[in-house]
């Protein structure tokens, strides 16, 4: 079964830590340009930028790509792809929406395609990626977020049963690495917007808590690379030398 999603990238000039990220050049495009086009790839369906500033869809529109505007004071990406779909999509024709992280240049399409998976599974509401974690330093990292899974037989897929920064599962075996991607069915995603945070949400810092508080089945599929994320100056110099920008 093959699932035809719509996917949107969020993206605004707001980052304290990287001020304009979207639009920071790398090998001669705006980073939010190089992971719409790694979404395209994935031939999953359409995918659009959902913009805090018309600056961001200029951007996007100068390099042939879709963009809608969206409210800047959003909370979240979520909030901001949940108006951005209404927009685009009114008629529903899309059942299933991909929230793609716009600061993910070197994105694999692969990622994408693993993303929807999981709803194959009609049981399953949302879905998210996990990469198996390799090292005790990234397992007691607590900026890296640590999915505890119930996997099937034939691990192909699976449920996810708690997010944490704290290392978990406690004993020998396997560890996940949670990748922040995820697919929602569209009542998923409307019902997702409408709760408030709740308390495991704010204490862990982690969004899809509220999903789990809430009764909502997240599926879960392995993806064997973690995309690299770019959130400071050093990592935007990392993106350029992977996109050879720069030579080696």
């Amino acid at each position: 079964m093959v699932i035809q999603a719509i996917s949107i990238i969020p993206a605004r000039m707001a980052s304290t830590r990287l001020p304009g990220k979207p639009l920071a050049t790398i090998a001669g495009a705006p980073m939010i340009v190089h992971v719409l086009r790694a979404a395209e790839r994935a031939e999953t369906g359409p995918v659009y930028v959902a913009c805090a500033e018309q600056e961001i869809a200029d951007a996007v529109a100068a390099q042939g790509g879709n963009a809608v505007l969206t409210c800047p004071d959003h909370p979240s990406g979520t909030d901001r792809i949940a108006e951005a779909l209404e927009k685009i999509d009114p008629d529903h024709h899309y059942d299933v929406v991909v929230n793609v992280q716009g600061d993910l240049p070197t994105m694999s399409p692969q990622i994408i395609q693993d993303v929807l998976r999981p709803l194959v599974n009609p049981e399953m509401d949302m879905a998210t990626l996990v990469a198996p974690i390799e090292s005790a330093e990234e397992l007691h990292n607590p900026n890296v977020v640590k999915a505890v899974v119930s996997f099937d037989e034939k691990r192909d897929t699976g449920r996810a049963l708690y997010f944490t920064r704290a290392p978990a599962p406690s004993g020998e075996g396997p560890h996940w690495h949670h990748i922040g991607i995820y697919a929602y069915r569209r009542e998923t995603l409307r019902r997702f917007t409408a709760l408030p945070a709740s308390p495991l949400e704010q204490q862990e810092r982690l969004e899809q808590l509220r999903a789990l508080e809430a009764g909502m089945v997240i599926g879960v599929a392995i993806s064997h690379t973690v995309p690299f994320g770019v959130d400071t100056p050093e990592d935007l110099e990392k993106a350029r030398k992977l996109l050879g920008e720069y030579d080696e």
